[in-house]
């Protein structure tokens, strides 16, 4: 049982990409309860309803689990009611091909980029995370391009495990807002976190380059990706989220 106190809230309750990072690190438990400890892959939740100060149950059970791979489903429910369900592909490593075509853009190092504050009440979350902007986008400014790209990292100074990546993919405002010159509420209903290799073995440390970019927006929703990256350069995860698109206008 745990609860989230509005420190991490997002405008109408609590964080998605913390309750997706809560939901893995449950069924992360559970696998290790059964003798397992793969590394995570692939991570989908459905938020059904916002989720308050209330505690929170978040239950894991494994579905299927072999010796390569393992497949975990989740829910978070508050005084019964859920809230969050979803599930998490967990499995071996093995030599095989390698590909890597999204590789991280050339944009100045994070220390040469200038502090950047989210509004504080529309993203309550944002004073446990430090954001620099890479390229001039920034939320609410009314831009040309529906993409934001920042340095991001947790003021404190957490590593960037499979947990703590999960909730990068939704660290950044949608990418609409970087064409908007007022807020829209855009909760996101579904997200979808596929991790790279670079966690398998120890966590990242420090910054991470995450972006942010709109695919389609109609008919009152919306698909957003979000690509995490290390320092370094190496792919952390990518993110894919639907969200409801309840006013907008420009």
């Amino acid at each position: 049982m745990i609860s989230v106190d509005r420190s991490w809230w997002s405008a109408a309750g609590a964080h998605g990409g913390l309750l997706a990072a809560e939901g893995l690190a449950a069924s992360r438990a559970k696998l290790a309860d059964s003798g397992y400890d793969y590394p995570v892959k692939m991570l989908s939740v459905q938020f059904l309803a916002a989720v308050d100060e209330r505690p929170l149950a978040v239950d894991a059970r494994v579905e299927r689990l072999s010796r390569a791979s393992a497949v975990l489903s989740f829910t978070a429910a508050q005084d019964g009611e859920v809230a969050l369900l979803g599930n998490a592909v967990f499995g071996v490593s093995r030599p095989g091909m390698r590909l890597d075509a999204r590789r991280a853009p050339a944009v100045p190092d994070a220390e040469e980029c200038e502090p950047f504050v989210l509004r504080p009440g529309l993203a309550p979350y944002g004073q446990h995370l430090e954001f620099r902007p890479a390229t001039p986008a920034r939320p609410l400014v009314g831009g040309e391009v529906a993409e934001l790209l920042f340095w991001i990292r947790f003021a404190d100074g957490r590593p960037l495990d499979a947990e703590s990546v999960v909730l990068l993919t939704d660290a950044l405002p949608p990418a609409a807002y970087a064409l908007l010159v007022d807020p829209v509420p855009m909760p996101t209903v579904e997200l979808s976190v596929h991790l790279g290799e670079t966690l398998d073995e120890k966590p990242a440390d420090g910054w991470a380059l995450v972006s942010m970019r709109s695919r389609q927006a109609g008919s009152g929703w919306a698909i957003d990706d979000s690509v995490v990256w290390s320092a370094d350069g190496r792919l952390l995860a990518l993110g894919r989220q639907t969200r409801r698109v309840l006013r907008l206008t420009r």
